[in-house]
């Protein structure tokens, strides 16, 4: 058993962590610098009527250790009526809540734009209520759309 649960953990880490929904972690080119797609962003949570919960910049948080990191900013947003009905589902999903995006930079200057595929959770929280099922996929393609709006 020991050795089963060994090769499915290495075949999982081999493949990028994907399933049959696809990858874990989307990641989306950018022809933005990371301040100019976070603005587009906040713009887009502004136009849709979601909530900005937090915008973490872990490059200045490095800065405050004196150390040195590219660009790379997170963006936590949602919509909260969204996320309680499924944290309803499974309490557990308010690991995964709000939404996140990372901007984030290469070392040859290049920004993209990440996230986890919402679809994802139905695995890590064993979601199976077709309400919420719903609910996630929806989450999904906007998220897709979201992440292409801001990477132009």
């Amino acid at each position: 058993m020991k050795k089963i649960l060994l090769i499915t953990g290495v075949i999982l880490f081999m493949t990028g962590c994907s399933n049959k929904k696809g990858s874990f972690v989307v990641t989306v080119a950018s022809q933005n610098d990371v301040p100019t797609a976070v603005n587009k962003l906040k713009e887009v949570i502004k136009k849709k009527e979601l909530t900005l919960f937090s915008i973490i910049d872990h490059a200045e948080n490095a800065k405050s250790v004196k150390m040195r990191l590219k660009p790379e900013t997170v963006v936590l947003f949602g919509n909260p009526k969204a996320g309680t009905l499924l944290m309803e589902c499974n309490p557990s999903i308010g690991l995964d809540l709000p939404l996140k995006m990372l901007f984030s930079t290469s070392y040859e200057g290049k920004t993209t734009i990440s996230y986890t595929n919402p679809e994802y959770w139905t695995l890590k929280h064993n979601i199976k209520d077709k309400k919420c099922l719903t609910l996630i996929n929806k989450m999904n393609i906007a998220m897709q759309k979201i992440a292409e709006a801001v990477s132009k």
